[in-house]
């Protein structure tokens, strides 16, 4: 078998592994719902999704548990920015709500923090707990004074602090920072607690996360699964692995909670050592005892096993995972975007779509300028490899009649040697390199996959329109008339190329394009759109190289 159909056998299966190993949903487990969907207004979203392997209901990450009942003065809190309306409880001063205005879920604002669960036995974001299960009770139950009745901030920074005192010496404080350097995701949370003026160990809880845990309209969608950068590696970790290692210790850069498209995660300082503790909860879907919906809770404690100081202080980042944003709050945290092993050539790629979006102003247009730029660039080692091609297919008869000549003979047979030191002979005869053709195309497989891995996780084509049909470049083409003609062009493309094999062969490589538009159906519209792009230029090249480089001569017909 030719080298051509060795190397569209591997492409099509670095292809595969590619998708199956980063972009394709795992499959759901028996009761198990898939994930929300969400769509922002200018840049679409989706909101957490159980994970894959569903987990026995297991216990708050941490010792606290919600309140069972309200307290008949407890009052919300609610704080608004450009981004996120936030909304607290004074009892146990904790996070009822963080909805990202920007991102919708049947037309509301996606809200990130899980609605609807059972009363009790769950905490809610900004849990404190202590050494002291009574401590932690009241410090749970507790109705603390708010600095404002709310915030309306705008763009602007803005300070809410909770205190609770009482007469048997419990002093607590919680204060909340919003918008630190600009940044409407991240909220840096300080917390002190001190019984009768002794300071007490402390520990962050933010419980469940994120987001619904199942989908309202029935989508696929991407599971979530704990995320963390402790002693400077960076570790996912799905339902399964966090109960069977909940407790993690290091230097942690930053941990929580992802699904495709968010991440809820605490950031505490790197240089100084943390202990961070997950586990899985598996609840019901409302309305629904068949289905279930698995959450991943996550706590902090800064500093574990030392003197506790006068507060403790981390920030928090609650949105979406949009590189300049998560950039914005950690240099580190831009990881949480699972570009794989090609992110050192997606961040800039990412940086020229989103420029070129500056200017055109639609998603789509940017992807299809983007892959004429990148096409553009990567012309002269195609162009070398068709070259090579051609040339190679010019000698396909000479090559064919010396290989007739020691087809009787077997492969371990001395005169078979014979046949290689003849081809090696007529190749460099004619100046044709029999690897040429495969190297430059081998050399732009990097670049073609990191974009092809840049536009399954950019949340910038969440929601983002085309044209026609298409009103999400992150969701399949609801008519696949794309992928339709992606296969089109893909088989013109084949037909296109020159081919040294023989009939069989030839009609093994022409089934490629049925596979890839089979594979590409259910595959986000913006990907498609690319492929074919990429597609089209690579046949108008062929075009371009057919015209330098002359074809074959035909045999002259018998008069």
């Amino acid at each position: 078998m030719e080298k051509r159909v060795f190397l569209a056998i591997f492409l099509s299966f670095i292809v595969l592994v590619v998708y199956q190993s980063y972009f394709a949903p795992q499959p759901p487990a028996p009761q198990t719902s898939p994930t929300a969907t969400a769509q922002p207004s200018a840049t679409p979203a989706s909101p957490a999704s159980p994970a894959a392997t569903p987990t026995a209901p297991a216990a708050p990450a941490s010792a606290a548990a919600a309140p069972t009942t309200v307290a008949a003065d407890a009052r919300d809190i609610v704080v608004e920015t450009e981004a996120v309306r936030a909304v607290f409880t004074t009892q146990g001063a904790v996070l009822k709500s963080w909805k990202l205005l920007e991102y919708k879920l049947s037309g509301e604002p996606l809200d990130l923090v899980p609605q609807d669960l059972p009363a009790g036995g769950h905490v809610l974001p900004f849990t404190v707990t202590t050494d002291n299960d009574a401590l932690t009770a009241t410090l749970a139950s507790a109705v603390y004074e708010p600095s404002a009745p709310g915030l309306s901030l705008g763009k602007a920074p803005g300070t809410l602090t909770f205190q609770y005192r009482d007469g048997n010496g419990i002093n607590a404080r919680k204060t909340f920072n919003f918008q630190p350097s600009g940044n409407p995701y991240v909220v840096n949370v300080e917390v002190s607690v001190d019984h009768g003026g002794a300071p007490k160990p402390v520990t962050i809880d933010f419980g469940p996360a994120i987001g619904l845990g199942y989908d309202p309209s029935g989508a696929t969608r991407w599971p979530e699964q704990a995320l963390q950068h402790v002693d400077g590696s960076v570790t996912r970790l799905k339902a399964a692995d966090v109960t069977a290692q909940p407790s993690y210790q290091g230097a942690v850069r930053f941990a929580g909670v992802e699904e495709h498209y968010f991440v809820a995660a605490a950031l505490p300082q790197a240089a100084a050592r943390s202990q961070v503790k997950y586990s899985a909860v598996t609840l019901p879907v409302p309305g629904r005892t068949d289905v279930q919906r698995t959450f991943i809770s996550f706590s902090v404690q800064p500093n574990p096993g030392t003197a506790p100081g006068q507060s403790v202080q981390v920030p928090f980042y609650l949105g979406p995972k949009d590189f300049d944003k998560l950039k914005m709050a950690d240099q580190e945290l831009v990881r949480a975007i699972d570009f794989g092993m090609f992110r050192l050539i997606v961040t800039p790629l990412l940086q020229a779509l989103k420029s070129i979006n500056k200017y055109v102003g639609n998603y789509g247009w940017s992807i299809i300028f983007l892959t004429i730029i990148i096409n553009v660039l990567l012309f002269p080692l195609r162009h070398r490899s068709m070259v090579s091609m051609k040339k190679m297919q010019a000698l396909q008869p000479e090559v064919k009649a010396i290989q007739d000549r020691y087809a009787k003979y077997k492969v371990t047979d001395p005169e078979r040697q014979k046949m290689n030191s003849e081809m090696l002979a007529l190749y460099k005869q004619k100046g044709v390199n029999p690897t040429s053709g495969c190297v430059p195309m081998l050399l732009t497989f990097p670049i073609l996959l990191a974009l092809y891995n840049l536009l399954s996780f950019a949340i910038e084509l969440r929601g983002a329109p085309f044209v026609g049909w298409i009103h999400d470049l992150s969701a399949k083409d609801p008519l696949y008339i794309w992928p339709v003609l992606m296969g089109g062009t893909m088989f013109w493309q084949q037909k296109m190329m020159p081919s040294n094999a023989d009939p069989l062969q030839q009609k093994i490589f022409l089934l490629l394009p049925v596979v890839f538009t089979v594979m590409f159906l259910n595959m986000p519209s913006g990907l498609v759109i690319y492929w074919l792009t990429s597609n089209l230029l690579t046949v108008g090249q062929q075009y371009v190289t057919n015209r330098i480089v002359a074809g074959p001569a035909r045999p002259a017909r018998a008069k």
